[in-house]
């Protein structure tokens, strides 16, 4: 699969990515935490309130009563009690790490730099990887972590024993031809992610109103059973 051609494909169809939101690694890694289930639409609404109702400064929420934080994780989604203290871990980690200054733990050599943000609640290699990328620390090939089944069925990869190797594999894939470029990367990104939220969704993907199905392997190999 020409990956240039099939994201022109996918932009044409879409429209241009909207720019990401929030863009800082603690207000990403906040916004990660705000929902459950994790969807863009119940992290915003947390997320929002929280930065209405309480502030997003580590002091404003590391001084908040619990139930002042709990509130609004409410509109995120279930189990808001665990998601509330979870910001208060993740406001202590960012004032206590390098001093204060989170950003300089980010510009580390890259295993450091990921090690680092993986020390926070939910975020594994993708989260990392995407933070260091929106952030623009670093030109990583990050796959969105809920739609690594599209660059598989795109034949951008290979689906191996486990989600990390297959993770693996097709970071190695977009990397392998897309360049070391933040703005391509971060655009591959959101429509990887948009087609897999819309179209190629993990369970009965809406082959029949997607523009690169005709060149997608998956497609060709289960057309006879996939609703058109």
């Amino acid at each position: 699969m020409n990956l240039p051609k099939l994201l022109a494909t996918l932009e044409r169809h879409y429209g241009p990515p909207d720019p990401p939101y929030p863009t800082s690694a603690y207000e990403m890694i906040l916004f990660n935490n705000c929902g459950y289930p994790a969807t863009d639409a119940s992290c915003s609404r947390a997320f929002d309130a929280l930065k209405r109702e309480v502030g997003l400064r580590p002091d404003d929420i590391l001084a908040a009563p619990d139930r002042k934080l709990t509130a609004p994780m409410r509109l995120g989604g279930i189990v808001p009690d665990v998601r509330a203290a979870r910001l208060k871990e993740i406001a202590a980690l960012v004032k206590h790490t390098c001093g204060g200054d989170f950003g300089a733990a980010l510009r580390r050599p890259l295993p450091e730099a990921r090690k680092a943000l993986k020390k926070f609640p939910t975020i594994g290699d993708p989260g990392a990887d995407k933070i260091l990328l929106f952030t623009r620390t670093s030109p990583i090939a990050a796959v969105p972590s809920n739609c690594v089944h599209v660059p598989m069925r795109l034949g951008l990869g290979e689906e191996k024993k486990n989600y990390a190797a297959t993770y693996r594999s097709a970071q190695d894939a977009i990397r392998a031809q897309l360049p070391a470029d933040f703005d391509a990367l971060i655009r591959a990104h959101l429509l990887l992610k948009r087609h897999g939220q819309e179209l190629c969704k993990r369970s009965r993907p809406l082959c029949g109103s997607c523009p690169v199905s005709a060149a997608c392997p998956w497609h060709q190999a289960h057309r006879r059973v996939v609703p058109q």
